[in-house]
């Protein structure tokens, strides 16, 4: 009745009661330090199928997105999906580490779990849809031997590393251009997923001591029976980048 009185007194003035669902509060993007900071190129690391990048898109980056993917029908799709962008370049299928040479891939059921590394019980357990299902060749190159050709005249550089515990092999092989990296998204994980896979605590350390600070943690993958976080998102920025902003808002 109370409901009626109100639609009716709100219709005299042309005007109308709307409930607003959860689904309005979903719809608001979620805003990007690489956006905000006015990034001139992005490398994006384990792209998989290009849903990082499209994400990076729909959050207002305008600027230059450089995707490296090894898997075979994830790099095709990926090809696909980036030929009407032409500031999203996708670069020859190849995995992203240490050094360059060659590599097997293990191909994961769902896909975005696939990584160099093997798997460890504790991952699978979590995620029977991750399981192994096959292998591929795949050749292996480091961010530093492409950087200054992608690079050039960018001033503001980041990096997205996604692939699924090789992070610290990736982190290995851009060392030399470390200093012309103004910030950094990887997934991390609590506890080790794949063999030889560096936890968090690591990557907090080695960015700290390379002048990063913490910028922002994006909940992953939790194990779906305990809840335990088994990984996270960590975006770190220089902390010159973040010192010049604390001075214009001052």
């Amino acid at each position: 009745m109370f409901k009626k009185l109100v639609n009716r007194s709100l219709s005299i003035l042309n005007l109308q009661l709307v409930r607003k669902s959860r689904f309005d509060e979903e719809k608001k993007v979620e805003p990007d330090p690489f956006v905000y900071f006015d990034f001139d190129l992005v490398f994006d690391v384990g792209a998989n199928e290009g849903q990082y990048a499209r994400s990076l898109r729909s959050k207002g980056f305008r600027k230059k997105i450089i995707s490296f993917e090894p898997l075979p029908e994830a790099h095709q799709i990926l090809n696909v999906k980036s030929q009407s962008d032409p500031l999203w370049v996708v670069h020859e299928r190849v995995a992203i580490g240490a050094r360059c040479g060659k590599s097997l891939l293990n191909i994961s059921g769902n896909s975005m779990s696939s990584s160099i590394l093997n798997m460890l019980p504790t991952h699978l357990e979590a995620a029977p849809e991750s399981r192994f299902v096959g292998v591929t060749p795949t050749d292996l190159i480091s961010l530093d031997s492409v950087f200054t050709s992608y690079v050039r005249d960018c001033l503001r550089v980041a990096v997205k590393i996604d692939t699924q515990g090789y992070e610290f092999e990736v982190i290995s092989g851009l060392v030399e251009s470390l200093p012309r990296i103004s910030g950094c998204v990887l997934e991390l994980s609590t506890l080790p997923l794949y063999e030889n896979e560096r936890t968090y605590e690591w990557f907090f350390d080695f960015f700290k001591k390379n002048g990063f600070v913490l910028w922002s943690i994006k909940p992953g993958f939790n194990d779906c029976q305990s809840g335990r976080m088994l990984q996270f998102d960590a975006c770190f920025l220089k902390d010159k980048l973040v010192n010049c902003l604390a001075r214009n808002e001052s």
